[in-house]
C-alpha cells in the first residue's frame, strides 16, 4: 500500500509539473504576442516574424501582422523574405570552406584572385586582401554602385578610382556592399560553381534550410512583399505611405541565360543582401554559426576554427561594437550581453540575427516595413524586438 500511494503521489506530481510548465509557456507566448503587439503599432510595423533560440534549439517561433497589406493577408511560419545584408554571412561561410580546402587564403591580394587589379589608387602599393574586404576595411566605398564588377575594374570604369577612399586600406572601417559582392565572385571562380549553387551545396542543403540567392528557385507564393515607407508625392512635407518594392524579388532568369560569366557576372545573385529564407530557418541557420560550426542536424558546415574566426573582432565600430568577419559584436543591444550576429535593411525590410555562443541562446526578427527610427545603431523595432523576447525567454 505504502509503495502504491508514493507512487500515486509521484504521478501526481509530475502530472502538476507539466501543467504549470505548459501554463508558464502559455504565460511567455501571451507576453510575448502582447509586447510584440505594443511594438508593432509604435513602429507602424507591415508584418513581423520571429524565433527564439535556448539552449541551442528553436523553442519559439511566431508571425505577426501582414504578409501582403493590399490583400491584407496574415503572414505565416513559412513565409519567406530577402534577409538583406544577413546574407553576407552565408557568402563568406561558403568561403570558409573553400579556404579550408586550401583554394585561396583570408591573406591572399584581391588582384590575384579576381582576374583584375583591385588597388587603392592612393595606395597603389598596399594590397588589398580578401580579409579587408570580409571586415569592410578595404578603403572601398559604394559611391559607384555595387552590382556590377565593373564599378571597380580599371579596363572597364576609367571613373574606378571613385570607389575608393582617401585613407590607407586596413586603416579604417567603412561598411561596403562592393567587397561582398567582389567576394562572391571569387568563390564562384575558385569552386567551379555558379553562386547560388554553391551556397546550396555547401550552407543550404547540409542544413536542410529552405532558403537560396535565386529567386527563381523558391516558391513565388511564399515571397512576403516589402514596403518602404515614403511620401506619397514630391510635394514638401507630404505623407508618407507604404510602397510595394517588387524589385525586391526580381527575376534574374534572362540575365543568368544570356551571356553570365562566371566569376565575373556573380553580382546579379547579390552575395552582399540576396538571400531569401524564412525567420525560423534563418534561426536554424544562426545554430550553426553558434555551435561553432555544426547544424541542429549534428552536421558540421565548417571547421571549428573557421567558425570562430568569423566570430572574432578585427575592428572596433563603435563603443562596445566591432566588426568581425561578415559578423559583428554588439554590446549596445541588450544590456550585459555581448551578441553576435549581424542586421539586414532593404527596400523596406529591417532583419537581425543575433546570438550568444556561450550561452546557447538567440533570436531573428524580421520586418516587411515599419516607421524605421534609428536608435544605437538599431531600428527601434529591431532592439525592441529582441530585447522583448530576451526578457521573457532567456533572462
Amino acid at each position: 500500500m505504502k509503495k502504491q500511494r508514493f507512487f500515486r503521489n509521484i504521478a501526481a506530481f509530475i502530472t502538476v509539473a507539466t501543467i504549470v510548465t505548459a501554463c508558464s509557456f502559455q504565460s511567455k507566448e501571451r507576453q510575448v504576442e502582447e509586447q510584440i503587439g505594443k511594438i508593432m503599432d509604435s513602429t507602424g510595423a507591415v508584418g513581423l516574424a520571429v524565433a527564439v533560440v535556448k539552449d541551442g534549439k528553436i523553442i519559439y517561433s511566431n508571425s505577426f501582422g501582414y504578409k501582403n497589406l493590399e490583400e491584407q493577408t496574415p503572414l505565416v511560419k513559412e513565409d519567406i523574405f530577402r534577409i538583406a545584408s544577413i546574407s553576407k554571412s552565408f557568402t563568406t561561410t561558403a568561403l570558409m570552406t573553400l579556404v579550408e580546402k586550401g583554394l585561396f587564403n583570408l591573406d591572399d591580394d584581391v588582384s590575384n584572385l579576381v582576374g583584375f587589379t583591385v588597388r587603392n589608387p592612393k595606395y597603389p602599393d598596399v594590397p588589398i586582401t580578401v580579409k579587408l574586404l570580409l571586415s569592410h576595411t578595404s578603403s572601398m566605398n559604394d559611391a559607384g554602385g555595387y552590382f556590377s564588377l565593373d564599378v571597380i575594374n580599371p579596363d572597364k570604369n576609367p571613373d574606378y578610382a571613385k570607389s575608393y577612399n582617401d585613407y590607407e586600406p586596413g586603416s579604417k572601417y567603412e561598411y561596403c556592399n562592393l567587397g561582398f559582392n567582389t567576394l562572391g565572385a571569387i568563390i564562384e571562380k575558385y569552386s567551379g560553381i555558379r553562386f547560388d549553387n554553391l551556397i546550396k551545396e555547401t550552407v543550404i542543403n547540409p542544413l536542410g534550410l529552405i532558403a537560396s540567392f535565386n529567386v527563381d528557385s523558391l516558391d513565388a507564393a511564399l515571397y512576403v512583399p516589402l514596403y518602404s515607407k515614403e511620401p506619397v508625392d514630391t510635394t514638401a512635407g507630404a505623407e508618407k505611405v507604404f510602397k510595394a518594392q517588387p524589385a525586391a524579388y526580381l527575376s534574374r532568369a534572362k540575365d543568368i541565360d544570356s551571356g553570365y560569366v562566371m566569376g565575373y557576372s556573380t553580382p546579379l545573385f547579390s552575395p552582399t543582401g540576396g538571400m531569401k529564407t524564412s525567420a525560423y530557418d534563418l534561426a536554424r541557420y544562426m545554430i550553426m554559426h553558434m555551435n561553432y560550426g555544426v547544424g541542429e542536424n549534428g552536421v558540421r558546415v565548417m571547421s571549428e576554427e573557421s567558425a570562430k574566426l568569423m566570430q572574432t573582432p578585427v575592428i572596433e565600430t563603435g563603443e562596445l561594437n566591432s566588426y568581425c568577419l561578415a559578423l559583428r559584436h554588439a554590446g549596445n543591444l541588450i544590456p550585459g550581453e555581448m551578441m553576435v550576429g549581424h542586421t539586414g535593411s532593404a527596400y523596406g525590410l529591417y532583419s537581425a540575427m543575433f546570438f550568444e555562443p556561450n550561452k546557447k541562446f538567440g533570436f531573428v526578427m524580421m520586418t516587411n516595413g515599419c516607421d524605421p527610427v534609428y536608435k544605437d545603431g538599431f531600428t527601434v523595432i529591431q532592439g525592441d524586438v529582441i530585447r522583448a523576447l530576451y526578457d521573457i525567454y532567456i533572462k
